[in-house]
């Protein structure tokens, strides 16, 4: 029996990894030819959080079949996030080169090895170059939903190929008509990268090399997405739900460590005195945080409610720079006065959040979300309806689908823009008024948007089980794989 070894490149970042990390112990189990090894690039700035994340699930995983390798570290410096990525990337080359020729070496006395492929991460393309020059296929790993799969690609058509300037949608009541979505959808959604053309040559150049490949795999499910699936003309596996739910050692939190693993039952410990469907959790995810100003108007937001309630606030990082947030050493500095004190038999601040725990307890009956790919589908997987608040990146289209395409989810600001990098001159504030009126939609009891959500969580556990969609779709793509060696 031969062994099919894939080279996996996944984007950096931890939202990138996490899902390649949980695709891999997918494949290999489903047959014991494949192989992984996982080269991973790490940004400067974030690269304690990734580390920390390599470090955990290297220690967990129970296999030989997938090997982590850590690329060199760029020790280069920047504050200016604009054309960075892309160069960066690409300078990663002669590293993965080195990586892969390294793996051939220390296997080319054993017949029964061969190197089957490269899956590449959604902007690292330019590996396609390396795997050509060793001769084997490559895939795309897209880690976000295949509607936005397809938003990119129409856009990246318009854009490279009728000489459309993408840039000129910005502030405009634009709509256009995209195959993967059912609605028109407004350019008030269009991710932030579409009106600066700085961006462009990461996210139009490497979309326009996706179709050089063998095909797209895209974590979601067939149910979930079937319209913009069924809308692609090429080869695209949906392989999702692609989820770590076996603990929260996906670099998010601390829970690793001991002070973590004692916050965490304390939040737990907490949630069990809560009634079931009672409290709404508030998270926006590993980069997410808001000002002072917008963290007074959510207090003022929840207080008023009345609701049950556990948030997870984080100090943003100084303005213009690169990097994650971090706890507040004293959470009632940023608060209205009294706050804490009047809410505290109703409700938690907490820093970190053991994300997965949280959403998978009884007592949780509503998600306010920065739409992240990730945190969508684990909140569906657990049943739990989200109030959108889409911070960066393409959380906005993402909310727009789960609104207006699927009716899944209940709205606070569908087109709210955080300023990532701090570069804007003035801050949007989303009001408490339109904050407590979308906390109170997503903790209706029998609101249709709950009851569907319930349905879609039955149906991306069944997709994932044997003879299901993207059971069967993994199992298409390893045969694919496997006649090729």
């Amino acid at each position: 029996m031969k062994v099919a070894e894939l080279v996996f490149i996944p984007a950096p970042g931890v939202g990138h990894l996490v899902p390649a990390v949980e695709l891999a112990n997918l494949m290999i189990h489903r047959d014991e030819q494949l192989s992984f090894t996982i080269l991973v690039i790490k940004l400067p700035s974030f690269d304690a959080k990734i580390t920390s994340y390599i470090t955990s699930i290297a220690a967990s995983l129970t296999t030989d079949r997938i090997r982590i390798i850590n690329l060199p570290t760029n020790t280069e410096q920047t504050h200016n996030p604009t054309n960075f990525l892309a160069s960066f990337i690409e300078s990663q080359n002669p590293h993965v080169r080195e990586a892969v020729s390294e793996l051939v070496a220390t296997r080319s006395g054993l017949s029964s090895w061969k190197l089957a492929g490269f899956i590449v991460g959604m902007f690292c393309t330019p590996m396609i170059d390396v795997a050509n020059e060793f001769g084997v296929d490559s895939y795309v790993f897209f880690p976000s939903s295949a509607a936005s799969l397809g938003f990119v690609l129409h856009m990246q058509a318009l854009n490279d190929d009728q000489n459309v300037d993408t840039t000129e949608f910005k502030d405009s009541d634009t709509e256009l008509l995209i195959p993967s979505f059912q609605n028109p959808v407004p350019a008030k959604v269009f991710p932030s990268v579409v009106f600066n053309k700085n961006w462009h040559s990461l996210y139009y150049g490497n979309a326009g090399r996706y179709k050089e490949t063998k095909g797209i795999l895209v974590n979601t499910f067939m149910e979930l997405e079937s319209h913009a699936i069924s809308s692609m003309s090429f080869p695209v596996y949906p392989v999702g739900p692609l989820l770590n739910l076996k603990g929260d050692n996906d670099g998010r939190d601390d829970s690793s460590s001991s002070s973590g693993a004692h916050k965490k039952d304390e939040i737990m410990a907490w949630l069990d005195d809560q009634p079931p469907l009672s409290v709404v959790f508030l998270c926006f995810g590993s980069m997410g945080s808001l000002s002072e100003a917008q963290v007074k108007e959510i207090a003022c937001a929840v207080d008023h409610s009345g609701l049950r309630f556990l948030w997870s606030i984080r100090q943003p990082p100084p303005k213009g720079k690169m990097g994650l947030p971090t706890d507040y050493t004293n959470p009632a500095a940023v608060l209205p006065e009294g706050f804490l004190d009047r809410t505290a038999e109703i409700g938690r601040v907490i820093g970190w959040a053991p994300q997965v725990a949280i959403l998978s307890h009884r007592s949780i009956g509503g998600f306010v979300s920065h739409c992240g790919w990730n945190s969508i589908q684990e909140s569906l997987w657990y049943g739990v309806p989200i109030a959108t608040w889409p911070l960066y990146s393409e959380q906005q289209l993402n909310a727009f689908e789960l609104i207006v395409e699927l009716g899944l989810a209940a709205e606070i600001k569908m087109d709210y823009r955080k300023d990532v990098f701090g570069t804007a001159d003035q801050e949007v504030i989303v009001s408490r008024d339109d904050i407590e009126r979308g906390i109170r939609c997503v903790m209706e009891q029998d609101s249709d948007v709950r009851k569907r959500v319930k349905i879609i969580s039955q149906k991306c556990k069944v997709a994932l089980m044997d003879g299901g969609s993207s059971f069967s779709s993994i199992g298409r793509l390893i045969a694919n794989i496997i006649e090729n060696i």
